[in-house]
């Protein structure tokens, strides 16, 4: 259990932190009420510009459309927190309840089990057995990384791309690498690829943007012109790294980097986005209406735009992309064969 100064400061924040609009009646003035969802991250922070980022401005979202809702966080510092941090939420009254990432899965399970009139959201998070008031908002990770691949194989002219990634121990960081190389493999057979995941656990391994800086540079100096950073803050790291780099690509994770990390305009072509954020919104205005299922709910993937570089993408390299995301969506394409 933790000490007793910790989870009174968790506490704290949770009423304290001003988070989501409240909802409007229809004169547009503010309704209070007690209608409350809380987040609770992974040990990466909550202003990640990625992943847990993502997750909050969905809850955000949510919370706007719910008549009087509230929503707030806790970002959690160490993995042996995460029961604490979710039991913080429920002694407080939350009503939905969104924990971020694959490490929360356990404690996630056990909690909506001892709370069957709370609603939870688990992000990242695989459902074997279905509770009925609990949803795993999955993402195919593989499909993005591949679209994005496929685009880092046609624009690289060193024939070497890199990818910087969070833990292996945490599966859709597995299937970002996996997509990644295979669709790189799939527009350019010459392709090297050079993909090195974060050696720490859960609780260090997507919030080091030195290690992600420096294991980016390692790429760049290997020949790689393009990287792929997917590892939350560390992730980051390495594409502000390749930013710095005249002539180098980088490629986004989880949200529309471009928006997030303006460091890596220099660099940023796309990035492999799970729309977290849409997910989350989705399945909260599902739990309020009473019609949210249990087990796994599949959100959407795809590229994001590529901004300053649209021009050195071709009409050529478009048609082929339109033709690898045709080739994912009916199957003919698989992305970790």
């Amino acid at each position: 259990m933790a000490p007793m100064w910790r989870r009174l400061l968790a506490l704290l924040m949770v009423l304290g932190l001003v988070a989501a609009a409240c909802g409007s009646d229809s004169d547009g003035g503010e309704v209070s009420g007690g209608y409350k969802i809380g987040l609770v991250t992974d040990t990466g922070k909550v202003d990640d510009k990625s992943f847990n980022q993502s997750a909050w401005e969905g809850a955000q979202a949510g919370a706007g459309n719910v008549l009087g809702a509230t929503a707030s966080y806790i970002e959690t510092e160490e993995s042996k927190d995460y029961a604490n941090n979710i039991q913080l939420f429920v002694d407080d009254g939350a009503k939905i309840i969104v924990t971020v990432g694959f490490g929360l899965g356990e404690a996630t399970i056990e909690a909506a089990q001892a709370n069957p009139d709370v609603m939870f959201i688990g992000v990242d998070q695989w459902q074997n057995d279905a509770l009925p008031n609990l949803a795993g908002l999955m993402f195919p990770e593989a499909k993005a990384g591949f679209m994005a691949g496929a685009l880092a194989g046609m624009l690289t002219e060193t024939n070497i791309v890199g990818a910087v990634l969070g833990t292996d121990l945490v599966p859709p960081v597995v299937f970002f690498k996996e997509g990644w190389e295979n669709g790189a493999r799939y527009t350019n057979p010459n392709v090297e690829t050079i993909s090195t995941y974060h050696p720490g656990g859960l609780d260090v391994a997507f919030g080091d943007p030195e290690w992600g800086a420096t294991t980016a540079r390692q790429a760049l100096d290997q020949g790689a012109d393009i990287i792929f950073g997917a590892g939350g803050a560390t992730g980051n790291g390495a594409l502000i790294e390749v930013a710095g780099e005249a002539g180098a690509l980088c490629v986004g994770v989880d949200s529309d980097q471009w928006f997030t990390v303006p460091e890596a305009h220099p660099c940023l072509v796309t990035s492999a986005m799970k729309l977290i954020d849409v997910g989350v919104a989705e399945l909260i205005a599902q739990a309020n209406a009473g019609t949210m299922e249990g087990g796994n709910y599949f959100g959407e993937v795809g590229l994001a735009p590529h901004h300053d570089f649209d021009s050195m993408v071709t009409s050529e390299m478009r048609d082929m992309l339109a033709e690898v995301m045709a080739g994912l969506d009916d199957g003919s394409i698989n992305p970790m064969p």
